[in-house]
């Protein structure tokens, strides 16, 4: 286990913008107010979602899409840099009219409402390749 520790810095709320990509939102927060680092959760309602599944034994997303309105039952992720650009990793759990739920790895999705909490962290975190699971990893 790689691990260390890290201080609160700042904490934001706020609401998505209605027709506007979900991920693209929570980055653009990071971008505007220089959040370096930060863990989010998130609430709320979806138009249509791009999820991906992370198939290890081919060490690749599989991607799902769903052209239909989902209640975002809970999201959750990360904000660190990935390739020169701030990254949100977004993990969801998607609920059907019927209650059935989807989850899984939050690519897109378009915002019918969104409620999002952000706390930053002081500390810059970065993404890196890992070798032995092929995926971008915190340092």
């Amino acid at each position: 286990m790689n691990y260390r520790e890290v201080s609160g810095d700042r904490e934001f709320v706020a609401r998505l913008g209605h027709g506007e990509d979900w991920r693209s939102e929570i980055e653009a927060l990071a971008d505007e107010a220089g959040v370096d680092a930060a863990w989010f959760v998130a609430m709320g309602a979806v138009q249509d979602a791009t999820v991906w599944f992370y198939d290890q034994s081919e060490m690749e997303y599989r991607e799902v899409e769903f052209d239909e309105p989902l209640e975002v039952a809970a999201c959750v992720g990360n904000v660190s840099w990935l390739d020169g650009e701030r990254f949100a990793h977004t993990h969801a759990v998607l609920s059907r009219a019927s209650g059935q739920t989807l989850a899984g790895h939050l690519d897109s999705a378009t915002v019918f409402a969104g409620e999002l909490y952000v706390r930053s962290f002081e500390e810059e975190l970065e993404r890196e390749h890992d070798e032995p699971t092929d995926l971008d990893l915190w340092l």
